[in-house]
């Protein structure tokens, strides 16, 4: 069943994700944007926050700092993420 709740950013980024880390299984419509990207949710790792940081700087060219605190609230599910991206983009 198709995710019609995702808006054209989060759909965007989502697919990013997808292509970020090879996840061939899925398509952007499987991921729930509120749920956790690590852990329970998607079952994302610490590996992948490092590649997901990547994709993020090549695609929208926003850069992370990777000790940062709010980066576990950035990354913690497709919305949070995609909220992360808009900010950025209109800065």
């Amino acid at each position: 069943m198709a995710n019609t709740s995702l808006t054209e950013l989060e759909r965007d980024v989502a697919n990013m994700i997808i292509e970020a880390l090879e996840l061939e299984d899925i398509t952007a419509d499987d991921i729930e944007p509120e749920a956790p990207l690590f852990g329970d949710g998607l079952g994302l790792d610490s590996i992948d926050a490092l590649e997901l940081g990547l994709a993020l700087q090549k695609r929208y060219g926003i850069r992370l700092d990777s000790d940062a605190e709010e980066n576990r609230e950035h990354f913690a599910s497709l919305r949070q993420l995609s909220a992360l991206v808009a900010e950025r983009r209109s800065d």
